[in-house]
């Protein structure tokens, strides 16, 4: 029987995965965005809960490598596009590809990724490659519907918070649950452990999002990797304007609504609608809320039936995200 590995030795062995594989190739043109990108490094939260979830039911982590470095180089081939669509300046402290090379670099490299990814996929072993495809297809296509929401919201004032948790349901959770049902198969998981996993990967992944919306427009550019205030920039509908929108009192409703409905992405913006935000105690509530989702996320986990030491991995993982800072 293999150890149980703890949750700092699968973020090791992440790490060292990335580290050997080589990304490079020709032409340069085409590859070395991918390398830049994949070379920034991030927190590899999906691999890490991929391994974690094959080792939770008995799988041994070092035969799920092709699906982790899959899931991660599908994540980022996500990010290359989502740069270019927001016009993102950064990410995780630098240039994003978009910014460095191009829109066209963003594209093409972004598309070589994907690709890439299904490469990666299908070479993973201890599962057959028709269910592995299949999951991943719906995983994807759950991801690309996830983003289209995400932009038609731009132009909508009247989104609900069912439709906002509907939308990062697909363009993040569904990914985290795809990283999680992926390491499940090749650990051969019961049945009637995937509906409890499933409900992890959905709090957990819902708690996050809200997190990022709120690090977004709180965090700091040392911390969070990222410019602050880019979803006010964009007109983003958030957890956090959505929940503004339905407190506001009617002056402070028709100001967000001028404001976000305007191409205006100066600082003054930003600050104006921080401080609507403030007047309204919105941050607490939404951490009220992120804690809500992360508290369901732990029930869920807690009633896979498998014993406490498997768990504890995904366990401290989650602890670790609720108190991120990026």
């Amino acid at each position: 029987m293999n150890p149980i590995l703890s949750l700092n030795d699968i973020q090791m062995h992440v790490q060292n995965l990335f580290q050997q594989e080589d990304f490079n190739s020709e032409p340069l043109e085409l590859y070395a965005p991918i390398e830049y990108t994949l070379r920034l490094g991030g927190k590899r939260i999906r691999p890490v809960m991929l391994l974690a979830s094959c080792q939770m039911f008995g799988g041994d982590i070092r035969q799920a490598n092709n699906a982790a470095i899959g899931i991660e180089v599908f994540h980022n081939f996500t990010l290359l596009h989502d740069d270019l669509m927001d016009q993102s300046p950064l990410r995780r402290g630098q240039e994003t590809v978009y910014r460095k090379w191009g829109a066209n670099a963003a594209v093409l490299s972004g598309d070589a990724m994907l690709i890439m990814a299904y490469q990666y996929i299908v070479r993973q072993t201890g599962i057959s490659p028709s269910d592995s495809i299949l999951m991943f297809n719906t995983m994807a296509q759950e991801v690309m519907q996830g983003q289209q929401y995400d932009i038609n919201f731009e132009n909508r004032s009247d989104v609900t918070t069912e439709e906002y948790l509907d939308m990062i349901y697909l363009k993040t959770a569904a990914l985290f649950n795809g990283a999680l049902r992926l390491g499940a198969m090749i650990g051969h998981a019961p049945q009637e452990a995937l509906p409890h996993l499933f409900q992890f990967g959905k709090h957990l992944g819902l708690a996050f999002q809200i997190q990022d919306d709120l690090l977004d427009t709180y965090g700091d550019l040392s911390s969070f990797g990222k410019q602050p205030g880019q979803d006010i920039r964009d007109n983003k509908k958030t957890m956090l304007l959505i929940t503004a929108l339905n407190q506001a009192s009617e002056t402070q409703q028709k100001r967000l609504k001028e404001l976000i409905s305007n191409n205006d992405t100066s600082e003054h913006k930003v600050r104006q609608v921080k401080a609507i935000y403030d007047s309204l105690n919105i941050p607490t509530t939404m951490e009220n809320l992120i804690n809500k989702h992360y508290t369901q996320a732990a029930e869920a986990l807690n009633a896979i039936p498998v014993s406490d030491n498997y768990r504890q991995p995904l366990l401290q993982l989650m602890q670790e995200l609720l108190h991120r800072a990026n």
